[in-house]
């Protein structure tokens, strides 16, 4: 099997490269730029292009597959020359709906929470020894890639609703086609892609009809906008599991869940997770798994990077970091920060950073994501506003959005530090929320310094 992927140094992109590499395919590749780690992850296999840029003659007939990647334009010579050429041209998911057709597929979809549910049971199908390949969008400890396709007889995705490719607008989780499925719930996201809510909402309404015939959703039955839409389409065909809070208790920091009369104290904590650990019971479950061994499992997951993740503690300081940046996303981070110690000082920090939290149209769908912090800063670079080519914010409309009392606004990357320093960490949780960088500030450092832990 001769497999050509146009856009190889995509952070996912690059692993599937490597994956049917390892299932001994022969793969070739293209970029106009690679980073890392793609960047060392493909020379080390020998996959790296030798030469950076697009080249139509790398185009060939004998090519049986052609994987076409987010950063490709539709102009792209090698795009251009495969369509001459007639071969057969996949985006991402399509290839890996080509790679599981005999596998049973479980696909794992909502606006939040889904690379944290797809890790849950990732991590109990390893732990009781299943033989499985997997689709995840962040590193999991225990797992040297985020992708795998083998000859695994099941595969776990993480369902995406973002656009598939350039030339397939439709969302990656159309294409998947799952026997068993999972909506965590639906709160308005990209709204550079979907400009409206209904629209939005339609997507999930497509990928319940995707669901194959005698399959499975699995849905939050506690998110009011999903429930009302899986009653509104409902299938004769396939059958529904609702899910909600297990029951568990929170003592001195620590949550211990009990399923089905098995109990375990837990690594993770929040409503949030534990909705997540709930819906991934069940799809391990339908897998074959007990409960027993799902909670034994489940006791030792420590979370998927950057969600909830520890960055310093000591007996009087806490620090999070969190790839929160949506508004129900948030939400449920301070939430549960908040509900874990509640006797703590909760000082929170959100970057916005995507196309929809710098949008001035977006910032009311904010309001009272906040509001359990004790203190709260926003933070927002002009720099990030430039390259996306969006028009300045106004603090004003920010706060006004966010509808948050003492909210702080900053702009600059100093005077975020400033504000941090100011603080009295003692008996304190910090966490800092963002899927960018903060435009550059030594987060890390600072988090290592108030803890009494930097080296």
């Amino acid at each position: 099997m001769k497999v050509h992927f146009i856009a190889i140094g995509g952070s996912v992109m690059h692993q599937l490269a490597l994956a049917l590499h390892k299932k001994g395919y022969q793969v070739t590749g293209s970029d106009d730029e690679i980073f890392e780690p793609a960047l060392s992850n493909l020379q080390k296999e020998g996959l790296l292009p030798a030469e950076i840029g697009w080249h139509p003659a790398n185009i060939t007939p004998g090519i049986d597959a052609v994987i076409l990647g987010m950063h490709a334009k539709q102009d792209n010579p090698e795009l251009q020359k495969a369509r001459e050429l007639g071969l057969q041209i996949y985006s991402f998911p399509e290839y890996i709906y080509q790679e599981s057709r005999e596998k049973t597929r479980v696909v794992v979809g909502g606006s939040h929470g889904k690379t944290t549910t797809t890790s849950m049971i990732m991590h109990a199908l390893r732990n009781a020894k299943k033989d499985f390949d997997y689709l995840v969008g962040a590193r999991l400890d225990g797992f040297d890639q985020s992708v795998q396709v083998t000859h695994a007889p099941v595969i776990v995705c993480e369902g995406d609703e973002y656009p598939a490719s350039v030339i397939e607008k439709r969302p990656k989780f159309h294409f998947l086609f799952p026997h068993i499925a999972i909506l965590t719930g639906i709160a308005w996201d990209h709204i550079n892609v979907f400009p409206t809510f209904d629209f939005y909402l339609e997507q999930f309404t497509i990928f319940i009809q995707k669901i194959e015939p005698g399959g499975i959703l699995i849905y939050n039955e506690t998110d009011v906008v999903l429930k009302k839409l899986v009653k509104a389409n409902k299938r004769a065909d396939i059958r529904y599991q609702p899910y909600n809070v297990p029951f568990h208790t929170i003592n001195n920091g620590k949550t211990t869940l009990t399923i089905d009369g098995q109990t375990g104290v837990l690594q993770v904590f929040g409503n949030h997770n534990l909705l997540n650990l709930h819906a991934a019971w069940y799809v391990c479950r339908e897998l074959g798994m007990n409960a027993a061994n799902y909670v034994k499992a489940i006791s030792s997951f420590t979370g998927a990077a950057k969600r909830l993740e520890l960055l310093a503690s000591n007996d009087n300081t806490i620090v999070y970091r969190d790839f929160a940046h949506a508004p129900s996303k948030v939400k449920a981070t301070i939430e549960a920060v908040k509900q874990q110690f509640p006797n703590r000082t909760l000082i929170g920090v959100l970057e916005l950073h995507t196309y929809s939290s710098l949008n001035e149209q977006f910032m009311s769908e904010y309001k009272g994501a906040m509001d359990k912090a004790d203190k709260a800063a926003v933070f927002y670079s002009r720099h990030a506003l430039e390259l996306k080519r969006m028009p300045e914010l106004p603090a004003e409309k920010v706060i006004a959005g966010f509808g948050k009392e003492g909210l702080k606004v900053v702009n600059d990357k100093n005077d975020l530090m400033q504000w941090l320093q100011q603080h009295n960490y003692n008996n304190a949780c910090l966490l800092l929320m963002s899927s960018g960088n903060y435009d550059g500030a030594d987060i890390l450092t600072f988090a290592q310094q108030v803890t009494g832990n930097s080296k």
